[in-house]
């Protein structure tokens, strides 16, 4: 990825679903720092180290509940999974066989803990636990967002969608999914804007849509 794109500070638009603080507990997960901070009443309670998704398949920012926990899926997702209400797909907070992963971006986007902490942590909170993973959806501020085509699902899908609705062109649910009726849009947006009318996001798309300087 090339450095040196400024990312305008103007079109941080609240991620969805946005979920309502309720329980004694909440998680915050930051990709960056590969941490998972459990709060208890909104003290700082437990910190664990943790491995998020590499840039080509992220880590899902935004905030999301707890909705299922299950035990033994199998040995690459460790012995408990905390499943997430992430619209595009199934995203949760599991253990590993890998431990040597903690601590870096190498997931398919679900987050890794240690065995464990994942243990550890399925006792503690309950289902409907809100969950805030911090980060920019178009990924770091020294990367370019990457190209999105039809297929991609993504929190940077979600956000054209939004932009494209916005701007009369999406008529569908800005659900994350890089579908036809997305692709449909795009493309008449690109020949609106006088682009090469080909259903990807590269970056011109991303400058026409306003959300790269």
């Amino acid at each position: 990825m090339t450095e040196g794109i400024t990312h305008n500070p103007a079109y941080a638009e609240p991620s969805l679903p946005i979920v309502a603080d309720q329980g004694i507990y909440s998680i915050e997960v930051y990709p960056q720092y590969h941490q998972l901070i459990v709060r208890a009443q909104g003290q700082k309670f437990k910190t664990y180290r943790i491995a998020v998704g590499n840039p080509s398949t992220p880590t899902p920012v935004g905030e999301y509940q707890v909705v299922y926990k299950g035990k033994d899926w199998g040995p690459s997702f460790g012995p408990r999974w905390l499943g997430l209400d992430v619209p595009w797909g199934s995203y949760g907070i599991h253990g590993t066989n890998r431990p040597y992963s903690i601590g870096q971006h190498l997931s398919h986007g679900c987050i890794r803990m240690r065995n464990n902490d994942v243990l550890e942590l399925f006792e503690m909170v309950p289902v409907g636990t809100k969950v805030t993973i911090y980060g920019h959806v178009l990924g770091g501020p020294n990367h370019e967002p990457r190209d999105l085509a039809e297929g991609d699902v993504g929190g940077d899908v979600q956000l054209i969608q939004s932009r494209l609705k916005s701007s009369g062109y999406f008529e569908g649910i800005c659900n994350g999914k890089f579908r036809s009726n997305t692709s449909a849009a795009l493309k008449k947006f690109q020949r609106d804007h006088h682009l090469a009318q080909n259903g990807v996001v590269s970056k011109k798309v991303y400058e026409a849509l306003g959300l790269l300087e």
